[in-house]
């Protein structure tokens, strides 16, 4: 009965993680780019360089990927800027994600990969387009 009920629900589920994730991913993006919401007061970081361009992505990509909108190839771009994150931040610290601090960018990663390959759900911009099936 529950197995049939998720299953029903599946492309809706589908829809309401691309957007929670989107939104927590923003949240990185909006640190980055207007030192918000941060717990010590700093100054953000320059447009131009890694971070900021990261922000960008971060901020505009999470952007389009909550409204659903253009959601493969921005999470497919979204997925390969989060691999390189982990590569270049955290995997020269240990082996371990949980030890480097880079389970965030390998979750995202992986979810981002999976949306890409799956599409929006019926919840998003692309399916009233009728491109996100």
């Amino acid at each position: 009965m529950a197995t049939a009920l998720l299953s029903n629900w599946s492309a809706h589920l589908r829809s309401i993680l691309r957007i929670v994730a989107a939104f927590l991913f923003m949240a990185h993006g909006t640190q980055k780019l207007f030192a918000f919401p941060v717990v010590e007061p700093r100054d953000p970081v320059a447009l131009l360089s890694l971070a900021g361009v990261a922000g960008v992505l971060e901020v505009f990509g999470g952007l389009l990927v909550l409204l659903g909108l253009f959601t493969r190839p921005v999470a497919f771009i979204l997925s390969g800027q989060m691999a390189f994150a982990y590569f270049y931040a955290h995997a020269s610290r240990s082996f371990w994600p949980i030890l480097n601090g880079g389970e965030p960018a390998v979750l995202f990663c992986f979810l981002f990969l999976y949306l890409a390959a799956a599409g929006p759900g019926p919840l998003s911009v692309d399916a009233v387009r009728g491109r996100g099936r």
